[in-house]
């Protein structure tokens, strides 16, 4: 499983989260300690926002801990809210195409966890997205494809149905292609206002999540794991839930996938 962090408050340096703590993003692409595989290698991304609507975005290939023009980058950028990953596949190629965040418009997302059958459903799911959902498509993986669902169903008005309504899509073109519905959703995704998080899965097992306040700056941090552990207090997500952050409240909210009302193309 993939490990991320985001952060929105005041602007800090990108190396602030992503080099700079004891167990950085960095330091977890090659020792995680809450994830089935400590090495998370299959490239990394991020996706900053700054004076324009869209976000800048830079993914590689290459395990983040070798990356210079990461370090480099990340000791120059500033942001107020920005989402980065680094990447253990769970399917799909290791190419920059498939390297979260995934961006469209202001739009950005990441995701840990993954569609069970995935190949199975591939073609009903991609099938269900309109032809300029469809095209915006680059590359093969499940978490792409999660996004642009959640695109599909209303993402920019609203974000907990859209999510809910995308999770629904998947599980019921699950049923009906004859497997059990498996889906592991810990994800994160911006319009570059609000930060919003989700921590679901069918089974008893989501990929874990933690939220902690940022104590150099005003602002607030949401993480696979925690990047220190002295002098700050980590609050762990609890499973089937929903998060929406602002620059000025937190709010944490039940989740679960809509009522199915779907109709895929067999």
């Amino acid at each position: 499983m993939c490990r991320w962090a985001a952060y929105l408050g005041d602007a800090i340096f990108l190396e602030d989260v992503i080099a700079a703590p004891p167990h950085s993003l960095i330091v977890q692409s090659h020792g995680a300690k809450e994830a089935k595989s400590p090495t998370n290698a299959d490239g990394f991304g991020v996706a900053w926002y700054g004076d324009r609507p869209e976000p800048g975005l830079y993914r590689d290939i290459l395990p983040a801990w070798s990356d210079t023009n990461l370090k480099s980058l990340g000791s120059q950028i500033k942001s107020g809210l920005f989402l980065a990953h680094v990447r253990a596949s769970t399917g799909g190629a290791t190419s920059r195409m498939n390297c979260h965040p995934f961006v469209s418009g202001a739009w950005s997302f990441m995701h840990n966890g993954q569609i069970g059958g995935f190949e199975k459903i591939r073609r009903a799911l991609e099938h269900s997205l309109s032809d300029a959902l469809f095209d915006q498509l680059e590359g093969t993986t499940d978490s792409e494809l999660f996004f642009r669902l959640m695109l599909g169903e209303g993402l920019s008005n609203d974000p907990y149905g859209a999510v809910s309504r995308a999770a629904a899509h998947v599980l019921e073109a699950s049923r009906r292609a004859g497997i059990e519905p498996s889906l592991k959703l810990t994800a994160a995704f911006s319009n570059g206002k609000a930060l919003h998080a989700v921590r679901y899965a069918t089974d008893d097992h989501a990929p874990t999540l933690y939220t902690a306040a940022f104590a150099k700056r005003s602002g607030r941090c949401i993480v696979s794991e925690p990047f220190d552990r002295d002098g700050r207090t980590w609050h762990e997500i609890p499973q089937s839930t929903f998060v929406t952050m602002t620059r000025d409240s937190t709010s944490i909210r039940p989740f679960a996938p809509a009522a199915s009302r779907f109709a895929l193309a067999g």
